[in-house]
């Protein structure tokens, strides 16, 4: 992986762009002028202060060459984004890792509309640690434990331990109560999750996604659930538990969805990531962090 001439700035990595070959422009500036064409001031100003840069870290100018294959790198501007009004609590810090306990409706990293709200941009701009990277994620609407590497040169590391499922997770959830269901059970099933449609569902097939499923207590109409996912499909869990027949409370998605306003805070998904634990890779130690939030119904 080539490195960015680019250092990250306001939290954000810069934007890659890559010259289509062959080129009909005969400079950088016509490319970078019809790539954003609504933004023309702003890619002149860019280009005039030396921000948009080659490869080589070069800045080019009005009259560039145009080189097909060739990569340029720029500074986007932060989009502006409603603080989302949780704050990110620090479970655990050293020289290689940084262990969060990430709330409810903060992504984990910057997508779609949430770019600078997200556990990854805060984290680098709060705590000045430009080379932070997630090690796995959570979807924007779960809670718990997420951690991120703080120097490139262990990312790898502890990126292969979630890539080779040698992480043991745990999750729990609130849930209606059912009497019938036989717990504790394993969840078992084929899992696909097509771009651009929102659900994952299940398909007939060999299965690719295990959850065991165990309840802790029932407290009236509802349960308190410990979820152990074996795989980590998109949507497994709210998934697995909507398929038996006890979606977790706050879930839009399923079984079937519903739109909810962005700003609208009032009923989270509830489902938290726990705990986590793994050996770590550099000394051989049991590492386990555990989330301190809670679940109301």
């Amino acid at each position: 992986m080539s490195i960015a001439p680019l250092r990250v700035r306001d939290g954000l990595n810069p934007t890659r762009l890559r010259l289509p070959n062959p080129g009909r422009w005969e400079t950088m500036l016509a490319f970078l002028l019809e790539r954003f064409a609504s933004d023309t001031t702003r890619v002149l100003q860019k280009v005039e202060a030396g921000e948009v840069v080659d490869e080589r870290g070069a800045p080019i100018t009005a009259a560039t060459p145009y080189r097909p294959n060739g990569f340029l790198y720029l500074y986007r501007d932060p989009p502006v984004e409603p603080r989302v009004p949780f704050e990110i609590e620090i479970l655990h810090r050293d020289a290689d890792l940084l262990v969060v306990d990430k709330p409810h409706f903060l992504a984990s990293t910057p997508r779609g509309a949430y770019v600078v709200e997200s556990a990854l941009v805060r984290l680098r701009r709060d705590l000045d640690l430009p080379e932070l990277t997630p090690a796995h994620r959570l979807d924007r609407i779960t809670a718990g434990v997420l951690v991120f590497t703080i120097r490139t040169q262990a990312r790898r590391a502890y990126q292969s331990l979630f890539d080779e499922r040698l992480v043991t997770k745990e999750y729990e959830a609130l849930a209606a109560f059912d009497p019938r269901l036989r717990l504790p059970r394993t969840v078992r099933s084929r899992i696909v999750k097509e771009r651009g449609v929102l659900q994952a569902r299940e398909v007939p097939g060999t299965p690719n996604a295990e959850s065991r499923v165990e309840l802790i207590e029932a407290r009236g109409s509802i349960g308190r659930y410990r979820l152990l996912p074996r795989t980590g499909k998109t949507h497994q869990l709210r998934l697995h538990m909507s398929s038996i027949g006890i979606p977790i409370l706050g879930d839009n998605f399923y079984p079937a969805f519903y739109d909810v306003a962005p700003d609208d805070y009032s009923n989270p998904l509830r489902l938290v990531a726990r705990s986590i634990e793994f050996d770590d890779p550099f000394t051989g130690t049991r590492r386990r962090f555990e989330s301190r939030r809670t679940l109301t119904a």
